[in-house]
């Protein structure tokens, strides 16, 4: 048997005591070793392979283009060219941003930029040049590292404050306003950058040279361009670059670089993050004979942690959405906020193994909310893009209120929900929602029935929180609002379908092909009828199973979901990895092979969580079928290893099915340790399942039971 290294966490939540101790773990286990950052970055998977802490600010790496929809990271694996090396991006996302600082090393003779070997592992990134040079990637929370070695003394890097990884914008109107400035006598650069791609935006920066500036090219700007872009040339074969951001200032910049970095070891900064990472990937131990299976595991685990990013400098002060510098919770201010995807799994995973983090996700949120007039939707670099529908804020401060975490105002959080839920803003047309008791599929441009499914489980998470504060007449307003998925059921196929402003169903009414508002325009977001059907069983199983008549309608209903034939597959309208309608690629189905818990066949969902976990993951770059989304994919994986999932992702309660190991440890803290067993063998279904020694019958475990240590068993 391996043996572990421990991560000790502090945790306070209601009604949990301390049960089971357990005897403290051997620090031992280098868990580093099973994380492929190469894992997701060829295909839909979105991923990229350079170096970052958990949650940072900074993630340099390697970027092959700055447009288009496989490269919304900067990068993919089969794109045997690099444009150079940028400072910031997101994981796994559909949409592009960041791409800030390129730098490119390259000789006189040669300036090709083809890679011939890259190598990457935790902290550290790593590419050979066709050019004769090589690059290596590390870094800090704030602050990127760059070592570049060259064939001779002629050292010369090309920077680019130009580029950005683009979405909406070409790359000559990405940059509204820049400035630059080289100090030779400090051979550095300092400067700051005024974009406008995803979000609006403002970056500064401090870059250093460990070398003296030699000589200068600065280009000169194209009629739209706004930013400076420069060949400088040192007299050496060894070439490192610190690179510091702020949303504040120069000074904030300068601040983050002194206090992060202020010496010149490359290795010291590979090793602390290897360390710093150590602690993070050791919360979960497997006993799992499969090198695979690990690897999956630890770099789902490492993906997890990309982010949400801390964009707060290191005194705490960050620019938020209202373009006023504040201070942060505990210096901390969090951004890259793909909550559409996250609340589903990836926050409620984020409260067992990082509970130190939720406070600080909560305050953000609140913050954010005070200065904008409404909680965030997807946020980047503190500014909110509007991206996805729904409020999930919502469910993601709920979660926490309901597991006990308190460091943030309640009566505030419930004030900014209320507010969010009641003021109208872009695609929350509160007057019409409330008129009708759904979105018209005529009178908004789509997405009428998604919107009005992910307006529900945001209207529940608010009654639940409500009805905790003893609000009542909150608790009633939006228990009722919450309901208003069953103005949109039909009786006639048992699925969600389009009404227009005068109650009449959409005619004709064709479930199987989907829609997404930039590709297909529909009733339905990036899914069809089939798939977003499910999404108010997230938090109303028995409400549904009584329209559909029944456990025996409601579990052929799941039948024929899992078994109807798909139409062919479609990564930009949410349909990849498919079994029958389940489409495993987008987030909506996540939870829906664990509905089979409330049926009369819960065998038959653990047969489809192992088929999901085992065909759709893999420890190859192609490894995750859809994209990350800053996690999610990768929460799904890692719930489903230990053999539960949160349905409903607020009430602090979750769905068992089977696990897919055969030991599991969850390091809670306090020398308590949460065990799972299974003795179950692949291919077979639990006949028992029991927590500490006493048998659960409705497949149901607890935050509480979890945090409080113990074992679950399954045979």
């Amino acid at each position: 048997m391996n043996k572990y290294l421990l991560f000790f966490l502090t945790v306070t939540f209601i009604g949990c005591q301390p049960t089971n101790k357990r005897t403290q773990l051997n620090n031992t286990t280098d868990y580093t070793q099973y994380v492929n950052p190469f894992i997701g970055t060829d295909g839909t998977g979105h991923t990229f392979p350079g170096p970052s802490r958990p949650f940072a600010m900074v993630q340099p790496g390697p970027d092959n283009t700055s447009q288009g929809w496989d490269y919304t990271s900067g990068y993919q694996l089969k794109d045997s060219t690099i444009l150079g090396f940028s400072q910031t991006r997101a994981s796994g996302t559909g949409i592009s941003e960041f791409g800030d600082i390129l730098i490119l090393p390259f000789t006189t003779s040669n300036s090709k930029t083809r890679k011939l070997n890259e190598k990457a592992e935790i902290g550290y990134y790593s590419v050979e040049l066709e050019n004769k040079t090589k690059a290596e990637l590390t870094s800090t929370e704030r602050v990127a590292l760059h070592r570049y070695t060259f064939p001779n003394d002629k050292a010369n890097i090309y920077i680019n404050l130009q580029h950005g990884l683009r979405f909406t914008v070409d790359s000559l109107n990405l940059v509204l306003e820049a400035n630059s400035e080289i100090n030779t006598k400090e051979n550095s650069i300092s400067g700051y950058a005024h974009t406008k791609n995803w979000v609006e935006r403002k970056y500064f920066f401090h870059i250093k040279f460990d070398h003296p500036i030699q000589e200068i090219e600065k280009f000169s700007k194209h009629n739209k361009e706004k930013a400076d872009k420069y060949i400088i040339n040192f007299k050496t074969d060894s070439l490192l670059v610190k690179v510091a951001l702020s949303s504040v200032s120069v000074e904030g910049a300068i601040k983050n670089m002194d206090t992060e970095l202020p010496h010149w070891n490359f290795s010291k900064v590979v090793q602390s993050s290897q360390e710093i990472w150590n602690n993070y990937l050791s919360k979960i131990d497997i006993e799992e004979t499969s090198k695979r299976h690990k690897e999956i595991f630890y770099t789902s685990l490492y993906h997890l942690f990309l982010q949400p990013s801390n964009i707060a400098d290191v005194d705490g002060k960050y620019r938020g959405p209202d373009d006023e510098i504040h201070k942060g919770y505990n210096k901390e201010y969090y951004s890259t906020l793909s909550l559409w995807d996250t609340y589903r799994a990836a926050h409620p995973l984020y409260t067992l193994i990082t509970p130190l983090k939720v406070d600080a996700f909560v305050n953000t949120m609140i913050d954010h909310s005070q200065q904008q007039g409404f909680l965030p939707i997807w946020t980047a670099w503190g500014q909110e893009n509007y991206c996805m529908i729904g409020n999930h804020s919502i469910p993601v401060i709920v979660d926490a209120y309901v597991k006990g975490f308190s460091d943030f105002d309640a009566n505030k959080a419930l004030d900014a929900m209320v507010e969010s839920s009641i003021v109208r803003h872009l695609n929350s047309d509160w007057e019409m929602y409330n008129k009708y008791g759904y979105y018209p599929f005529d009178l908004i441009d789509n997405e009428s029935v998604s919107r009005t499914l992910e307006s529900g489980l945001d209207d529940y998470s608010i009654s639940l929180m409500a009805e905790m504060m003893g609000k009542e007449k909150l608790h009633e307003s939006f228990t009722r609002r919450s309901m208003f998925y069953k103005n949109l059921f039909d009786e006639s196929t048992g699925l969600m379908r389009g009404k227009d402003s005068s109650g009449k169903f959409r005619t004709p009414f064709d479930p199987l092909t989907p829609t997404s508002p930039m590709n297909n325009p529909g009733d339905y977001t990036e899914a069809n009828a089939w798939q977003y059907t499910w999404t108010p069983m997230q938090y109303d199983v028995v409400g549904y199973t009584e329209l559909l008549g029944g456990k025996d309608n409601f579990t052929k209903l799941l039948d024929d979901f899992f078994s109807t034939e798909s139409n062919d597959d479609n990564k930009h309208l949410g349909q990849e990895a498919m079994i029958g309608q389940y489409a495993h690629g987008n987030e909506p189905s996540h939870h829906i092979a664990y509905l089979y818990a409330y049926s009369d066949k819960p065998e038959k969902g653990e047969e489809l969580v192992s088929r999901i976990y085992d065909e759709f993951y893999d420890n190859t770059p192609r490894g995750i079928t859809g994209n990350d989304d800053c996690g999610q994919m990768s929460a799904w994986y890692i719930f489903s290893t230990l053999g539960f999932y949160p349905v409903n992702p607020v009430n602090s309660e979750f769905v068992i099915m089977k696990p897919q190991v055969s030991n599991a440890k969850i390091l809670l803290g306090d020398d308590l340790v949460f065990e799972v067993r299974s003795s179950v063998p692949k291919g077979e279904s639990v006949t028992k399942i029991t927590y500490n020694g006493k048998e659960i019958k409705d497949r149901i475990i607890t935050y509480p039971q979890i945090m409080s240590g113990g074992v679950l068993e399954f045979k």
